[in-house]
């Protein structure tokens, strides 16, 4: 490990990985390039997602995750990136120059510091825990978030418990509904605060519909049931407000209960930075170049907000990675000129990236975002005030589903131009 480098990626994950791999291919030389990872492995996340279904975007095959990781590991290997296991990043912080300071330590290397051009936050997202939810009751065990039942199952080859209700309907809930019924529990039920569910459809019908798993929405536990282990839960039906109604409770005999109730992008290091932060995803609020507010620093993937498809996460690394390299280089400078301000309305919650300076931007730019709730056939528009740069019809949008828009730079080019609007309309 040297003492400077001019790019240091800031985790080994799916994210980390593309970032590093295409910053390499951009032209910046691989012994330049220091992956940071904490675990024992690179690979993230994927590590433990045996499940099938990565992949089809990029490679155009259906993959595991370990699979996927696999892919970007052995291309980093071939590019020859330098990278650091069971190291964790204690603090990054700016330096005069405007280059970054990255206090890392590991059993191998003691503590360190590193200084780096340029940094590209990769550490991803972690689960919302039991503690977030005001459930009543003892804290018996049998109690875990869906992740660490999954790191249980595939990895460590536990079995969390027999008889399971699961709470929240994200991604990793529905896909431990699954994977618990191969390994032979019942499954009784998957409870939903919400009026829709926040996975995938492909998940719901995959993974509960295929082995006749009901799923309740707008219900939600509202008691945990035992002492030493959980013994069953009471599951309430909830108004409009959230609340649960007086008198819809039913009880479930179970030993386990599973938490998929939403993931946070890990950003603490990001918030001691001085990084903004948005109060709708949690991750840091970026332009065009995937750039935060501090210059030189870039965020990709779960860290940045929480994707439904990995395909998107490298998509988007690989993104940052190329700003990376542009940056060191001199290439990307503040811009004269006021950037160009996403906005949203009528059920668009956030758009990736927030503000566009045109001078900086590629010829198309890629805006992600997710709505509020489910809505049938509605137009997404763009609007640069009065003139509609994009027109698109959708059948169906969902919370559950990342939904984007290209935008083109010649549109955001013009005089005065100071917003543009991301919106949900009839026509």
């Amino acid at each position: 490990m040297k003492n400077e480098y001019k790019i240091v990626v800031a985790g080994g994950g799916p994210a980390g990985l593309a970032a590093a791999a295409s910053a390499v291919e951009n032209g910046c030389p691989a012994e330049d390039i220091l992956i940071i990872e904490r675990d024992a492995s690179l690979g993230g996340i994927l590590n433990q997602c045996i499940h099938n279904g990565f992949g089809l975007h990029t490679f155009k095959e259906e993959l595991t995750g370990p699979e996927y990781a696999a892919r970007f590991e052995e291309k980093c290997e071939e590019l020859e990136v330098p990278f650091v296991l069971n190291t964790m990043i204690l603090d990054i912080s700016k330096n005069e120059d405007d280059t970054k300071t990255v206090t890392c330590v590991s059993k191998e290397n003691g503590l360190k510091q590193i200084k780096a051009g340029a940094v590209i936050l990769c550490m991803g997202c972690r689960e919302r825990s039991r503690g977030a939810l005001n459930i009543p009751g003892y804290r018996p065990a049998g109690i875990f978030s869906a992740g660490t039942a999954q790191r249980l199952v595939n990895i460590e080859g536990y079995m969390p418990g027999k008889e399971v209700v699961i709470l929240g309907s994200g991604d990793i809930g529905l896909i431990m509904a699954r994977r618990m019924t191969f390994e032979g529990a019942k499954v009784k039920v998957v409870a939903e605060l919400m009026p829709y569910s926040g996975g995938l459809k492909r998940n719901i019908v995959q993974c509960l519909d295929d082995y006749g798993i009901p799923l309740k929405l707008s219900h939600t536990v509202t008691k945990i049931y035992g002492k030493d282990r959980v013994e069953g839960v009471d599951i309430s039906e909830v108004g409009p407000d959230g609340k649960p109604i007086p008198g819809t409770d039913e009880f479930y005999s179970c030993d386990t209960l599973l938490l998929s109730v939403g993931l946070l992008p890990e950003n603490e290091l990001s918030r001691s930075l001085g990084v903004e932060l948005s109060p709708i995803t949690g991750g840091p609020v970026v332009n065009e170049s995937l750039e935060t507010n501090i210059p030189g620093v870039f965020a990709a993937g779960n860290v940045l907000h929480v994707h439904d498809l990995v395909d998107y996460v490298s998509e988007e690394a690989a993104q940052a990675g190329k700003n990376a390299v542009k940056y060191v280089n001199g290439e990307i400078g503040r811009s004269e000129r006021k950037p160009v301000k996403i906005t949203t309305s009528n059920g668009v919650r956030y758009t990736v990236p927030v503000f566009v300076n045109p001078e900086n931007a590629e010829d198309l730019i890629t805006v992600r975002f997710r709505v509020a709730n489910v809505y049938k056939d509605k137009y997404i528009n763009v609007y640069a005030g009065d003139k509609r740069l994009v027109h698109r019809r959708k059948q169906v949008l969902a919370p559950g589903e990342m939904e984007n828009v290209i935008l083109k730079k010649a549109d955001l080019m013009a005089e005065g131009l100071e917003e543009v609007l991301v919106t949900l309309e009839d026509e």
